[in-house]
């Protein structure tokens, strides 16, 4: 009995006599065939495709079809077909297919093809730029063995996705099991450059019996490398708030590493403010801003001493001081921070300026918004156009009805007509 029918050609794009078998069926329109929606015809394409390397994808796809005898001959094709050369361009194509209902089964079959790959085969899927297939690689090669504990610990401070860093870095310290795969593996990861590995090798400090090791972390730029070196620390009896306060403390050059002023915060008490204040003027950017940051986790705001920090000219420094200002905006100079706004100041400054008066509120708010609608910085303009937009007026601002009316005529292209005049409605200035 024919697998196809007159009705089915036009869809095929088939035109003249009918071929004598489905084999005479070049690829193009077997890809066509494979696609269609009588799973009759899809199952035959399908025993057709063998032929055709170039249609490997519409069988992955095929392989989870909601018929059965198709899905069938799919599997059976795509184990057959499937080999490390072929998988490398297969993958990600599997990996999405295998989350739709009857999906598993390619992935199965990737799995399978990734434990028999030699180690050369296996690389490209281990350094693909598709993050699913590289997951999956590592993944199997780690349930798999594939690799000694100081090659994990390199791929965990090289790889840049946290998952295989943390798959990496713990498949590497659980296979550790003497002293030299130590020496081999920690150093590794306490020199990676991202955190997640770092924080592994600083944990692992504590079963290797090395807790001196920990300390110089406490002070690291990340917050989980800390709060794993206070771990290590307090575990073996050190005390991590003692170390920050000496380090904070320490007047000679070039002065406590910016992580080690954020530390003391994270763990001391209120007291330690006083150690942070001097730091505002530290020359170093990143201490300034991480004192800035301390005094706010220790609630130790002072807007009078922390204002002109706003004029630093570290970026950073800024964002901090207006974070920890942000409370307290409505008690702030607003006529100040509408100065800090114009455009010879610098970009980062009037983003904080903004953001300040944007918490102050009331007519500041808007005069410094409209201000800022031709602000050279395309996302500085969009913002103050979303404040404005946004603006609404409270009982004070109707003793300034006639400049809130001019205001918001010159930023009339925000509104329709409709909401422009309700809006001067709200605010008396419809007069």
């Amino acid at each position: 009995m024919a697998w196809y029918d007159s009705r089915s050609l036009p869809e095929w794009g088939l035109s003249g006599p009918l071929p004598a078998a489905p084999a005479e069926l070049d690829e193009p329109r077997l890809a066509l065939a494979l696609c269609h929606r009588d799973g009759r015809i899809r199952q035959e394409a399908v025993c057709r495709a063998a032929r055709y390397p170039g249609l490997l994808p519409l069988v992955v796809v095929r392989c989870a079809d909601w018929a059965g005898p198709v899905r069938e001959h799919a599997r059976r094709l795509l184990r057959e077909a499937l080999d490390a050369d072929a998988a490398a361009g297969l993958a990600p194509l599997v990996l999405r297919v295998g989350h739709r209902d009857r999906g598993a089964f390619g992935v199965e079959v990737l799995g399978e093809v990734l434990r028999r790959a030699s180690g050369g085969q296996l690389a490209p899927f281990l350094s693909s730029p598709d993050r699913a297939v590289r997951r999956f690689a590592w993944r199997s090669a780690v349930d798999g063995l594939r690799f000694r504990p100081a090659e994990l610990a390199r791929a965990a401070a090289l790889d840049e996705d946290t998952l295989v860093q943390d798959l990496c870095a713990t498949a590497a310290l659980t296979a550790l099991c003497d002293e030299e795969a130590y020496e081999e593996v920690l150093p590794l990861l306490l020199a990676a450059r991202n955190p997640r590995a770092r924080s592994a090798g600083v944990t692992a400090l504590r079963r290797a019996g090395r807790p001196e090791r920990a300390e110089p972390f406490l002070g690291d730029r990340s917050a989980l490398v800390r709060a794993c070196a206070r771990y290590v620390v307090r575990q073996h009896g050190g005390d991590p708030v003692a170390w920050y306060r000496r380090r904070c403390a320490a007047p000679e050059a070039p002065g406590p590493p910016p992580g080690a002023v954020i530390g003391l915060a994270e763990c001391g008490d209120r007291a330690d403010a006083g150690l942070l204040w001097p730091l505002l003027a530290h020359p170093v950017a990143g201490v300034r801003a991480r004192a800035v940051a301390g005094l706010r986790a220790l609630d130790r705001v002072d807007a009078d001493r922390l204002l002109p920090l706003l004029d630093d000219p570290a970026p950073g420094v800024v964002g901090e001081t207006a974070a920890a200002l942000l409370p307290s905006a409505k008690e702030l100079p607003a006529g100040r921070l509408l100065e800090l706004t114009g455009s010879e100041r610098p970009r980062h400054l009037r983003s904080a300026a903004l953001r300040l008066l944007v918490a102050h509120g009331g007519i500041m708010a808007l005069r410094a918004a409209v201000g800022m609608l031709e602000d050279p910085d395309v996302e500085l303009r969009t913002r103050a156009g979303q404040t404005v937009q946004q603006w609404r007026p409270s009982s004070v601002e109707r003793h300034h009805a006639a400049e809130v009316g001019e205001l918001l005529d010159r930023s009339r292209h925000l509104f329709s007509d409709y909401v422009l005049r309700r809006r001067k409605w709200e605010a008396g200035a419809d007069g």
